[in-house]
Order: structure tokens, then C-alpha cells, then sequence
């Protein structure tokens, strides 16, 4: 088992031969001192794909068809000329800033590639990133004029849920523009959501489903009707395929976070990293805890053994926590540049790395 880790100073892969929580090793650096945003391995194939976030230089992609061995620059999206970005309520040129999520999909042979941008773009490449088109059903929807961004200036496209069995239904998340599907390969789309809410916003405007921040999206794969959303002000939890939300209010520690996980297996057991919000950030009481629910959110549990339990500064960006086949181990890194993973479901937590760069994605890649 492999374990790609998106920092602000590179791409780092770890290995573990029995995937065991304390048999991770530092296996080797790509990208050393640039920040790579995000990574995605293929679904059963050596390919592989790490976005770069270099300032002044601009988004950039890279490829590598050997598992990571090696790495080519491929192209990037690009918006039409003429394109334009919103974001409360100012227009302006829409230009690539980040790529900040990937999806694949199989379909009569064709291997598809998602990528979800900011601004808030969704392309799609057939020849594996050599050239990318814009979705532009869901660009030229007039509803994308009510995006806005969240943590981000302008609205991003930050989850993106493909199973192998559906290829053509891809169901994304947008900060701050809610939850959309397509059933027919992004031809049209349907704005979803329903019981999500946005504390932030006048009360009037609150249940808005196109201006929701919902800040991860996760699907079940075992169980597709089974949806998790980390929102910027709460979590939520759908059972009848993201079409309505159920807002928990027995969350303990804080309902405030990034990150969500869900049981590969088991749509009702997911896993959150909670926070003291908004403008602190940083956990709360300064000890790191992990939160488990088993039952769809009617209770959870508070999982500490081995997280630091005293001047804990670490925050765990939405892209950072990951789980495997399953469902018993799981990997989170930390914008303190802490590394944990857990073999049995989250109950104990054994320390990877310490005095990493800022992590800002983690991917486990299962071979």
C-alpha cells in the first residue's frame, strides 16, 4: 500500500508492505520546495497525476505513467476566451488559479478524467490530461452566477463522487455553490442539497441549495444513496443519494471542520476532524480529536489515543484524511505537518511524521 502526501514543499510517498499504521516509511520525494496542491492515482493503473500551485508562476500539472517513478508536464485546463467569473456578485475574467480536484470514470474504453478548478470550472480530459474541455452545461448555467468563494476568493470545485458501476452519474460539491449532479456525463445537471444551511447567510437566504458551503462531499461506494457533507457550519448526512440533508445536532466538540471520511462499506460510520471556527481554527482546546459516528449521526464517539492531547495547533485541510478498501485504515496529515494513520478504524493513532511541510492532501493508492 502507497500513501501520496500533497505538501506545501512536495509530493511525498510513503509505503507500507502489510499497510499497518506503524509500518509507513518514507519512500520517496517528487517536487521538492514546490506546493503541490493535490494528487490522484488512476483506479488500477501506474497512472497518476499531481497538481502544482506555484504563485507567480501559475497552475501546473504533472503526469507520471510508472506509479510516480517518473513525471511529465502535461497541459492544464484553460478557460474560453471570454469566459467569466462570479463571485458576490463581481464579474471578472475567469483565469485558472487552481486545480483543486480530480474524478475518473470508465466508459466503453474510454478512461475519463475530472478535473473541478478554481474558479469554479469542471474539464474533462479523454487522452489522460494531454487536453482538457470545459463542461459547459454547468459553466453556462445562470445559477453558477450566485457562486461564491469561500475559503478561497473565488468559488471551487473541491469534490468530485464517480463510482466504477455509474460511470456516467458524477455528483460534486462547490465552495460556495452547494451540490450538483449529472446522470448522462455532464450533458445536463441538478442542483441537489435540499436541508443543507448557511448560518452565515440572512435568514431568509440560508436554505439556498446554490449557495451552500459545503466544505467535503463523500459517497458510500457499497452504498451509493449514502452521502456526508463537512459544511462550513455543520455536518450533514443524506440517505436518499444527496437529494435532502439531515443536519446532526448531537455533534460534540465542534460540528466545524473540513475533512469527512466514510465507511467504504457501511454508509452510517463516518469519520470528521473537528475545529474551533472560524477565525481561531485550530482545535478545539488546543487537543486534537478524531469523531466517529456508526450510526448515521445519531451519536458519535471521540477518538483521542495517540493525537496529541495538549498544544495541538493542527488543522486538517478538507483533501487531508483518507481511508481504504476497508475501512479500517485511515491517514490524516496536518497543517503543522503531522502525519497519522490508524489500522483499527480510528481507536488508536500512531504518529507517521513530524515537522512535515503543511499537508494539504492525502491519498491512499491500494495495489
Amino acid at each position: 500500500m502507497r500513501l501520496a502526501v500533497s505538501t506545501r514543499k512536495g509530493l511525498l510517498d510513503y509505503e507500507s508492505p502489510t499497510g499497518d499504521a506503524e509500518g509507513w516509511k518514507l519512500a520517496k520525494t517528487s517536487f521538492r520546495g514546490s506546493n503541490v496542491s493535490t494528487s490522484f492515482a488512476v483506479p488500477g493503473t501506474d497512472v497518476r497525476f499531481a497538481s502544482l500551485s506555484l504563485g507567480h508562476f501559475g497552475a501546473k500539472l504533472h503526469r507520471s505513467t510508472d506509479g510516480g517513478g517518473t513525471w511529465t508536464e502535461v497541459a492544464v485546463p484553460v478557460f474560453p476566451e471570454g469566459a467569466i467569473a462570479y463571485s458576490f456578485n463581481q464579474e471578472k475574467p475567469a483565469a485558472l488559479k487552481e486545480i483543486w480536484s480530480f474524478g475518473s470514470r470508465e466508459l466503453n474504453g474510454t478512461t475519463r478524467i475530472w478535473a473541478g478548478t478554481i474558479p469554479g470550472g469542471l474539464f474533462w480530459s479523454d487522452d489522460l490530461g494531454e487536453s482538457w474541455t470545459l463542461c459547459r452545461s454547468l459553466w453556462d448555467d445562470e445559477r453558477r452566477k450566485g457562486w461564491f468563494g469561500g475559503g478561497k476568493d473565488e468559488p471551487g470545485i473541491h469534490s468530485i463522487c464517480i463510482r466504477p458501476e455509474t460511470p456516467r452519474t458524477i455528483t460534486i460539491a462547490i465552495s460556495c455553490g452547494g451540490v450538483w449532479r449529472s446522470e448522462d456525463d455532464g450533458q445536463t445537471w441538478n442542483l441537489l442539497g435540499k436541508g443543507l444551511r448557511a448560518e452565515f447567510m440572512p435568514p431568509e437566504q440560508q436554505y439556498d441549495q446554490n449557495i451552500q458551503d459545503a466544505h467535503l462531499l463523500v459517497q458510500c461506494p457499497a452504498e451509493p444513496a449514502g452521502f456526508w457533507v463537512q459544511h462550513h457550519n455543520g455536518i450533514f448526512a443524506s440517505t436518499d443519494g444527496a437529494a435532502n440533508f439531515r443536519e446532526l445536532t448531537t455533534v460534540p466538540v465542534s460540528a466545524f471542520g473540513f475533512a469527512v471520511a466514510v465507511h467504504p462499506h457501511d454508509s452510517r460510520t463516518a469519520w470528521f476532524v473537528p475545529a474551533q471556527k472560524d477565525e481561531v481554527r485550530v482545535p478545539v482546546d488546543e487537543r486534537l480529536v478524531v469523531l466517529k459516528t456508526s450510526d448515521g449521526g445519531e451519536t458519535f464517539r471521540e477518538l483521542r489515543e495517540g493525537l496529541p492531547q495538549e498544544n495541538a495547533w493542527d488543522i486538517v485541510y478538507r483533501h487531508a484524511l483518507a481511508i481504504d478498501s476497508t475501512g479500517e485504515r485511515l491517514v490524516f496529515g496536518t497543517t503543522t505537518g503531522n502525519l497519522f494513520a490508524t489500522d483499527d478504524g480510528g481507536e488508536s493513532w500512531t504518529r507517521i511524521a513530524t515537522h512535515l511541510p503543511p499537508i494539504h492532501a492525502v491519498h491512499l493508492i491500494e495495489e
